[in-house]
């Protein structure tokens, strides 16, 4: 599956995020990439900070094109907010989810854990990262990986990161989708309504 394979920290410079998990580029330049990054910025037009909002989201959660879009026409048939629900979308795969658990320290680590089948679902092996979660899915770590070194490092670093809507036993290496995340827990700092404006056009 294509995905992108550039230099992380253009990526970050360019929306002065730490999108891709990198922060220390934006401590020593905190101005666009390339020869005129230090110029003075033009307004942008409309559809340009929508486009920038979305290529950010993508960018955060790790997908093409092709796959967000999929995934924005589902939310849009979805009863409720269709920006909340792109979110909640995006915060249930699988790969994300992982990541959010403290499993792996970033969300390409994740999907290669996923894509790698170390990880599970109710106790099945699953090696798709795009997979769906549901409340109540239990989300584990295989019993012969439980010892490898990017998984014990990684919860040894940060341990399991604690949010509303997910559990984790660390005794077990288990976690648990509780429920659906509310816009106002998914820390992510994305403008939906912006891409559901671009979308809309």
């Amino acid at each position: 599956m294509a995905r992108y394979t550039g230099p992380k920290v253009r990526i970050s410079r360019r929306f002065n995020e730490p999108i891709l998990g990198d922060n220390k580029a934006l401590q020593k330049k905190n101005y666009a990439p390339g020869m005129h990054g230090r110029g003075k910025k033009r307004k942008q037009s409309e559809y340009a900070t929508q486009l920038y909002e979305k290529q950010k989201a993508k960018y955060i959660y790790g997908l093409l094109e092709r796959q967000f879009a999929k995934l924005f026409s589902e939310a849009s048939r979805k009863k409720g907010v269709t920006g909340e629900t792109l979110l909640q979308l995006l915060e249930a795969r699988l790969d994300n989810t992982v990541y959010r658990l403290g499993i792996a320290p970033t969300r390409r680590a994740a999907r290669q854990l996923v894509l790698h089948k170390h990880i599970s679902v109710n106790g099945d092996v699953v090696n798709i990262s795009s997979y769906t979660l549901k409340p109540g899915d239990l989300i584990g770590v295989r019993e012969r990986s439980k010892s490898l070194e990017v998984i014990t490092n990684s919860l040894a670093m940060q341990g399991a990161r604690k949010y509303n809507w997910l559990e984790w036993d660390n005794n077990e290496m288990v976690g648990k989708l509780v429920n659906v995340p509310l816009r106002a827990d998914i820390p992510e700092n994305i403008n939906e309504q912006l891409i559901v404006e671009l979308y809309s056009k």
